[in-house]
């Protein structure tokens, strides 16, 4: 997820100026009834997306998964599962790619192999990172996703209590909020998770897919 550091400071919502950069991508939808869209990058993979869907059908909320292709590909069942069980899907490019690094015609070819798999008009980029010459061309086809409060599960630098600190500290009505069903996430997702939703309905929330 794109992130700013400032000395240690780490910013989980994303700048005006950055938001402003990729307007027309999705960033918060605000809704007369307070609603917050969960979404999970990063996989399905056998080790953690399971116990997502469980966590999900427990508290009977449905999310938007922007899985990478390669995952698909390894995972078509687990896949196929979630779309199953009422869950959105969004494509988060082949191989998990950032599209600074790479030239457009590279990029765009990437999200197009993913595409063959996952089948969704949506599109999220890795880390958030794109050049504009990209994100024109993707927007020819595809919705681009951001995210309004990223919960930073995957950082080794913060606790589950942290992460389910930044959920409760910059959620508002309208948030795309981003965790990761990722092996570097799994510990402070187990943690986070359920203790987010539940202290999300608690204040009111309702859940929706993108």
């Amino acid at each position: 997820m794109f992130l700013l550091q400032d000395s240690s400071m780490f910013i989980e919502q994303p700048p005006f100026l950055y938001r402003m950069y990729f307007s027309e991508a999705l960033w918060r939808i605000p809704q007369r009834e307070k609603t917050v869209y969960l979404t999970f990058d990063d996989g399905p993979i056998p080790q953690v997306t399971p116990w997502v869907l469980d966590t999900l059908e427990q508290y009977k909320v449905h999310g938007t998964f922007f899985c990478t292709g390669d995952n698909v590909a390894r995972n078509p069942r687990l896949f196929d599962e979630l779309r199953a069980a009422g869950h959105q899907v969004g494509n988060h490019t082949m191989s998990h790619v950032q599209g600074i690094k790479m030239s457009t015609p590279d990029y765009l070819r990437n999200i197009e192999k993913a595409h063959d798999l996952i089948q969704s008009p949506l599109f999220r980029p890795p880390h958030g990172f794109m050049k504009p010459s990209q994100f024109a061309a993707i927007k020819e086809h595809f919705t681009t996703v951001m995210w309004d409060v990223v919960t930073r599960d995957y950082s080794r630098n913060l606790n589950g209590e942290q992460v389910f600190h930044n959920v409760r500290q910059y959620t508002r009505n309208g948030s795309i909020i981003v965790f990761h069903d990722s092996i570097k996430a799994k510990h402070n997702l187990q943690y986070a998770l359920p203790r987010a939703i539940e202290w999300l309905q608690e204040k009111g929330y309702r859940f929706d897919t993108l």
